[in-house]
C-alpha cells in the first residue's frame, strides 16, 4: 500500500511524477482548485472584515471525497501544486477541504518536471507560505470586487453580459487610447537623400547618404530639397574621412513569459493563449520514444532571467563540444534584477541541453516542436559569445556638406550561429570597397531624392500588448493571456491580420470606465496595485490593509454611477428600411456584434438584415450615400452604401467638406481635417459646430 500521496494540479503531471517515485507513492491531480469564491455572490464578508467566504467548487465534490480517502490512509502528504502564488494558494486550499491531519502535509515545489528535481523536492519539504497564499487572496477579492461590483452597473447602463476587470479594463483603455492617437495623427513630410559614386577603379557603385553640414540635416520639403541640390550642383566629391571599427552584438537573455509571447508571436504566429498552452504541455510532460514521459522545458511562468548553476554548466559544455571553446561566454552573464517577485524562479529553458529540437521531432507534434525549438535556441545562444563585425564609416565631402556610408562585416558569428531575431544582420551589409581610402577618386553618377510621411504608431498587437503591459507593470505572467483572451471573448477587441482594435461595444465599455472610475484604468494606479501585491507576498504589508484601503472608494464610485451615468441608449429605433417579409418598419437591435437590423414582429417574423449607420455624406466616387460598417471581426470602417459596384471605403470618417486645395475629400482626424490625398498635405481646425 502506498505510504505517501503527492497531489499535483494537472492529470498530465500524474503519469510523468509516477515514473520518478517509487510504489510507495501514489500521485494524483485536484485539476486546479478545489474551493473558490461562490459565483452566485460577491463571497466577501464586508462587514466581518472582508473574510472571503470559500466554498467546494460545482462538480468537484467527487475528486475531493476520493482524495480525502487516499489522503487518511498516507502517512505523508506532499502537495506539489505549481511554484507561484496561484498553486500556493491551491495547496492551502487543499489543505482545508482534505480535513485530514495538517501535521502529515508538507509543500513541495520543483522549477522542471524532472527525476532529480522531483525528488529533491521532496527532501526539502516545506510548510505553506501564507505569504504568498495573502498574495494570491489579495489579487482574487480585487477582482472579484471590481468585477462583481461593475459588471451589474455596465449590464443596467448598456446591456447583459458585459463585464468589467481590474487588468481587463487597463488593457482596454491602452488599445482605445492607441486607436484614438492613430485617428487623430497627421502625417508630416520628409526628404531623404541618396547618391550614387562611381569609385575609380571599381566596377559596383557607391551608395551614400545625405547627412548634412556640421549637424545632422532634416528636410522637410520640396523646396528645401531643390535648395540643397541647387547648393551641390557642380561641387567636387572626395572621401574626407575612414574609420574602422568593431562592433559586438550579445546574445539575448533566455526567455521570461513575456519574451516567450511576444516572439512566439512574431516568428511562429502563435497567440499568447496558444502559447501557453504548447508551453504547459512541454512543462508538465510529453512521451519521448524510449524514455517514456518527460517534462522538457523548466516552469513557464516567470519574470526571471536567471538560470541555476547546473543549467548554466550543462550548456556551456555542451557549446564547447558542438561548437567550439571560443563560442562559449568567457565572463559570467550578470542577471537583470528584477523588482517582480516571480524572479524567484528561473528563465524558461530546456530540461536537458543536449536533448536537442531535431532528437524531440518525431515525439512532439508541429507546433510543440516549433515553440521547444525556439526555447532550446534561445536559452543555449544566451550562453554562447557576442557575435562581432568590422565596422567601417565614411564620409564624402562637397562643398560644405556630407554624406555618409556605413558597412559592417560580420567576423564572428558567436550566438548568432544558433539564433537570430528579426532586424539581426546575418548578411554582410553594404560591402565597401577595400582600398577606399582619402585618396579614392569619386565621380557622381546620380541623385535619388526620396518624398517620405511619417507613419502613424502601430496598432497593439498581442505581442506588443503584452511588452507593454510588463513595462506599466501591469499584471503578470499568469494574467497576459487570459487578459487578452478575455478581451476578445467579450468582443470588446477584435484581431485582424494580428493588429488588435477596439469595438463599438468596446468603445462603450471603455468611455464609462474611464468616465466613471478613473483610478480602476489608470495606469499607475494599476502598477502599484501590483506592487501592493507583491509587498504582501514578501511580507511586508498585510493583504486585508490592501482590501480596506480599496473597497470604500470603489464601492462610492458605483453608488455616483449609479446615479450621475445616463443609460447608453440601445432601444430600438424605428428605421424607414420596410421588412420585405411582413412590410413592417424595421428596427435597429443592439446584439453581440454591434447594431442590426430587425423586424418587430418577431417571433412571427424573423427577418434581420445588417445595419448601416448612414453619416450624411455623399460618396466622392459615386454621389451614393457613405456608410459606418464593420468588419466581421467588428473594426469600424466607412464605405459606400452600393458596395460592391462601388469599391470607396476608408478606416477614418469622411467629411462633408471638399479640400480647397485639390477638391478631393476630407477625413476627420482628431480636431483636424485632413485631405485624403496626403501627397496634397492640406490641413485645417474642424469648426466647433463638428
Amino acid at each position: 500500500m502506498a505510504k505517501y500521496l503527492v497531489i499535483v494540479e494537472s492529470p498530465a503531471k500524474v503519469k510523468t511524477i509516477k515514473k520518478f517515485l517509487g510504489s510507495n507513492y501514489e500521485v494524483a491531480a485536484s485539476n486546479g482548485h478545489v474551493r473558490d469564491l461562490p459565483k452566485s455572490q460577491l463571497g466577501i464578508d464586508i462587514e466581518n472584515d472582508y473574510e472571503p467566504k470559500y466554498i467546494t467548487i460545482r462538480g468537484k465534490g467527487e475528486l475531493l471525497a476520493s482524495l480525502r480517502k487516499s489522503a487518511k490512509k498516507a502517512d505523508k502528504i506532499y502537495l506539489a501544486t505549481d511554484p507561484d502564488r496561484e498553486g500556493e494558494a491551491i495547496s492551502w486550499h487543499l489543505t482545508a477541504a482534505l480535513k485530514t491531519d495538517e501535521k502529515k502535509m508538507h509543500r513541495i515545489t520543483f522549477n522542471e518536471i524532472t527525476k532529480t528535481a522531483v525528488k529533491a523536492s521532496i527532501k526539502q519539504a516545506r510548510e505553506i507560505n501564507m505569504n504568498l497564499v495573502d498574495a494570491q487572496q489579495a489579487r482574487r477579492i480585487l477582482d472579484r470586487m471590481v468585477g462583481y461590483e461593475i459588471s451589474p452597473l455596465l449590464w443596467v447602463k448598456v446591456k447583459r453580459g458585459l463585464s468589467a476587470g481590474r487588468v481587463q479594463s487597463v488593457a482596454l483603455r491602452l488599445i482605445g487610447d492607441r486607436e484614438d492617437e492613430i485617428n487623430s495623427f497627421i502625417p508630416e513630410e520628409y526628404w531623404s537623400l541618396e547618391a550614387e559614386f562611381q569609385v575609380e577603379g571599381e566596377k559596383k557603385p557607391l551608395t551614400a547618404k545625405f547627412y548634412g553640414k556640421d549637424k545632422k540635416m532634416s528636410i522637410h520639403s520640396r523646396q528645401e530639397m531643390d535648395q540643397i541640390l541647387k547648393e551641390l550642383e557642380g561641387e567636387e566629391y572626395h572621401v574626407s574621412e575612414v574609420k574602422k571599427g568593431e562592433r559586438v552584438k550579445k546574445a539575448p537573455n533566455p526567455f521570461t513569459t513575456s519574451t516567450l509571447q511576444q516572439e512566439a508571436a512574431k516568428i511562429l504566429n502563435f497567440s499568447t493563449q496558444k502559447t501557453m498552452r504548447l508551453a504547459q504541455q512541454l512543462y508538465e510532460g510529453v512521451d519521448i520514444k524510449g524514455n517514456g514521459t518527460v517534462g522538457v522545458i523548466s516552469y513557464l511562468r516567470t519574470d526571471s532571467t536567471r538560470i541555476s548553476e547546473e543549467a548554466d554548466v550543462a550548456a556551456r559544455e555542451y557549446i564547447s563540444q558542438e561548437y567550439g571553446e571560443n563560442y562559449t561566454i568567457r565572463v559570467e552573464k550578470k542577471q537583470e534584477k528584477s523588482k517582480k517577485i516571480q524572479d524567484a524562479h528561473e528563465a524558461i529553458r530546456p530540461t536537458d541541453v543536449t536533448r536537442t529540437p531535431i532528437s524531440l521531432k518525431e515525439s512532439l507534434s508541429r507546433d510543440q516542436y516549433r515553440l521547444y525549438q525556439l526555447i532550446w535556441k534561445r536559452f543555449v545562444a544566451s550562453r554562447m559569445s557576442p557575435a562581432r563585425y568590422e565596422t567601417t564609416s565614411v564620409k564624402i565631402s562637397a562643398g560644405e556638406y556630407i554624406f555618409t556610408v556605413a558597412a559592417s562585416k560580420m567576423i564572428f558569428d558567436g550566438f548568432m550561429s544558433v539564433y537570430t531575431q528579426e532586424g539581426d544582420e546575418k548578411q554582410d551589409s553594404n560591402l565597401l570597397a577595400k582600398t577606399l581610402d582619402e585618396h579614392s577618386g569619386l565621380s557622381l553618377i546620380e541623385f535619388d531624392p526620396q518624398q517620405h510621411f511619417t507613419q502613424p504608431p502601430a496598432h497593439y498587437t498581442e505581442a506588443s500588448l503584452v511588452k507593454a503591459l510588463e513595462e506599466l507593470g501591469i499584471g503578470r505572467p499568469s494574467t497576459y493571456a487570459p487578459t487578452i483572451t478575455t478581451l476578445l471573448g467579450r468582443r470588446y477587441v477584435a484581431k485582424e491580420n494580428k493588429n488588435l482594435y477596439i469595438t463599438e461595444i468596446g468603445e462603450v465599455v471603455n468611455n464609462i470606465m474611464k468616465q466613471a472610475f478613473p483610478s480602476i484604468v489608470d495606469v499607475n494606479f494599476t502598477a502599484t496595485m501590483e506592487d501592493l501585491l507583491d509587498k504582501v507576498e514578501d511580507g511586508s504589508v498585510q493583504w486585508k490593509t490592501v482590501v480596506r484601503n480599496f473597497y470604500p472608494d470603489l464601492h462610492e464610485a458605483v453608488d455616483a454611477a449609479q446615479k450621475e451615468l445616463e443609460q447608453v441608449k440601445i432601444e430600438d429605433e424605428v428605421t424607414d428600411v420596410i421588412c420585405e417579409e411582413c412590410g413592417r418598419n424595421m428596427v435597429i437591435k443592439y446584439g453581440p456584434h454591434g447594431r442590426f437590423l430587425a423586424c418587430p414582429g418577431f417571433p412571427d417574423c424573423r427577418n434581420t438584415k445588417p445595419y448601416y449607420e448612414k453619416i450624411g455624406v455623399s460618396c466622392p466616387l459615386c454621389g451614393k450615400e457613405v456608410v459606418l460598417k464593420k468588419t466581421k471581426k467588428g473594426r469600424k470602417y466607412y464605405g459606400c452604401e452600393d458596395n460592391p459596384d462601388c469599391e470607396f471605403m476608408t478606416w477614418q470618417k469622411p467629411s462633408r467638406e471638399k479640400c480647397p486645395q485639390c477638391g478631393g475629400y476630407m477625413l476627420e482626424k482628431g480636431n483636424k481635417l485632413v485631405c485624403a490625398d496626403e501627397h496634397c498635405g492640406y490641413v485645417t481646425q474642424r469648426k466647433k459646430s463638428e
